[in-house]
């Protein structure tokens, strides 16, 4: 049966590339501060503390916030929430630049997570509004994530290059021209959606929901950071019963932030745990990429950063194959298969020794990346197309939020069991002329084991510190290994639970014709009201035109749905 479903223009595409400049630089902010706060630290002189808020405040208000903001954005309307967002992140990112005090530096951090938060689930749910056909959708969907990673492995590139030219504050400066770009060509490009129907936001749940995120991913980071302690537990348990409060609160009311019932659908909720164990892959890869080179190998941090990209034209070539096979292969297949190709980087990694070529980790990190891609490309589309549209900015959230928890997770159970295996190598160890108290310095990280390296002198440093790198390797390979077991089991429970989402072109005809044979018998059906931007709707010239509620599809032209 030939589908009817509009198919994007240029003007959708060219709109792709303007949501790709809020994405890019929110993800690139994560990580352009790691090089700028050596230079802030000697200007603003922050405290221990400071320096870690400075540092963490963003991330935290971003994940906090993403579920809020991804519902506030399908009431209010997603093109306005991405533009308000993106005027807060540019005037935002001035002050942050301009900052003179540890403490402002702190608030403007702390602002631009909270703008940041409007902008990631707008991007996606736009997403869903713009590109109505399965394979559009799904190469426009593959785009977004690849710019996602690109602008995490960018923002330590463009913070070097930047910083050995101009001052730390030029960092926050480069989200400025972005912004302002995306603020005069994007309520021209850009359709705008909300949904007419739904009530006012929930201020407690919003509480809430920001109260779990940041309780859970505290005691994560900071167990990860500074091992178990009972207030770093305490912040998990009250972070997990503020969410089982929230989850009560979702089935009572009546315009609930997130809709429950959508977990009953195994698509999605396969979808959203997938996200979650291949956020722990890709961070917990990130991670040792990063330090083997740094400290094994001795790169400068621009340097690594360097090299890291050189993995893109790789990962490209994997996402453009697995979109071939889509039209082919059923989802819960090549998800499964994706999986199975980051467990094969997982294991390249776990073979790597402090002498081993610089080829063999990045071929590693470069299987883990095109692999993780694969799996998530797919399942944001299925997490997309499940929810109805007026509920797709939330869907979009919950999905991003889970990926941020799987980040913290992979720090810290990965990073845990590296820390474990090179601590106990190192207290194991004996580096004959290393004083006790520098041989306990050094049984920490290897980092700080690279800096008590520096100040003995002789052949007894170099010794150290070849030690320390046999250690960390030790620790890394066993991590990866367990990294390969957690992803191995993911797939086989991703490919058993997907097996049956049919390929998008079998879906779609099956929604044309469950739609139609519900049209002939429910011809006077009333329909649910949808508010659109009539310039930019791609389906017709005239506005919105509504469908059948109740109307199911697993891809293709997505439904309306009724509340119940």
């Amino acid at each position: 049966m030939t589908s009817t479903t509009a198919k994007a223009g240029r003007k959708e595409w060219i709109a792709l590339t303007v949501l790709l400049l809020p994405l890019l630089l929110v993800s690139m902010d994560m990580g352009v501060l790691y090089f700028a706060l050596p230079f802030i630290s000697e200007d603003l002189e922050p405290t221990a503390p400071q320096q870690l808020w400075m540092m963490d405040v963003y991330g935290f208000l971003l994940a906090g916030l993403l579920i809020t903001m991804g519902a506030l954005g399908d009431r209010i309307g997603r093109r306005r929430l991405l533009l308000i967002g993106a005027a807060a992140f540019g005037a935002t990112s001035v002050a942050a630049a301009f900052a003179n005090s540890a403490e402002m530096l702190i608030a403007t951090r702390a602002l631009l997570g909270v703008a940041g938060a409007t902008l990631m689930p707008s991007t996606l749910a736009l997403i869903r509004n713009m590109f109505h056909d399965p394979a559009q959708r799904r190469t426009a969907i593959g785009v977004w994530t690849a710019a996602l990673t690109a602008g995490a492995t960018l923002g330590p590139v463009a913070g070097g290059l930047l910083l050995d030219h101009f001052w730390w504050g030029s960092a926050f400066l480069l989200n400025v021209p972005a912004m302002v770009l995306l603020l005069a060509v994007g309520p021209f490009l850009l359709p705008e959606f909300k949904d007419a129907a739904a009530g006012r936001l929930d201020l407690i749940s919003a509480g809430l929901s920001l109260v779990a995120v940041l309780a859970v991913i505290y005691g994560i980071k900071e167990i990860a950071a500074e091992g178990v302690a009972p207030r770093y537990l305490i912040a998990i348990v009250v972070g997990l019963v503020v969410g089982f409060l929230f989850v009560r609160r979702q089935r009572t009311i009546a315009d609930p932030l997130i809709d429950l019932e959508l977990f009953r659908d195994r698509a999605y909720s396969a979808s959203i745990a997938v996200n979650v164990i291949a956020s722990i892959a890709m961070l917990g890869s990130a991670l040792f990429n990063t330090q083997y080179m740094q400290l094994v190998l001795g790169m400068r941090p621009l340097e690594a950063a360097l090299w890291s990209l050189t993995v893109m034209p790789g990962i490209m070539v994997a996402l453009t194959v697995s979109g071939i096979l889509a039209k082919r292969v059923r989802p819960g297949f090549l998800i499964g298969a994706g999986l199975l190709l980051a467990v094969a980087g997982f294991l390249v990694m776990s073979s790597a020794r402090p002498d081993s070529p610089l080829v063999l980790v990045l071929v590693g990190a470069g299987l883990v990346a095109a692999g993780v891609l694969i799996a998530t490309t797919l399942t944001a589309e299925m997490i997309l197309t499940a929810a109805p549209p007026e509920r797709a900015g939330a869907a979009g959230a919950t999905s991003e939020t889970g990926s941020e928890l799987g980040g913290a997770l992979g720090i810290a159970i990965l990073g845990s069991i590296a820390d474990a295996v090179y601590g106990r190598d190192m207290r194991d160890a004996t580096v004959p002329g290393v004083p006790a108290d520098a041989m306990h310095a050094a049984n920490d990280t290897l980092a700080a084991a690279s800096a008590t390296a520096g100040r003995i002198s002789g052949g007894a440093g170099e010794q150290l510190l070849d030690t320390a790198r046999n250690a960390f390797t030790h620790g890394m390979q066993y991590a990866t290994l367990g990294g390969a077991v957690l992803l191995t089991l993911a797939a086989v429970v991703a490919t058993v639970l997907l097996r049956g989402v049919p390929v998008a072109a079998e879906a779609e005809a099956r929604a044309k014709t469950e739609a139609e044979a519900e049209m002939a018998a429910e011809p006077d059906e009333p329909q649910p009201r949808i508010e659109t931007d009539e310039r930019t709707r791609p389906e017709t010239g005239t506005g919105a035109r509504a469908r059948p509620a109740g109307f199911a599809a697993a891809g293709g032209d997505e439904p309306v749905r009724t509340r119940r």
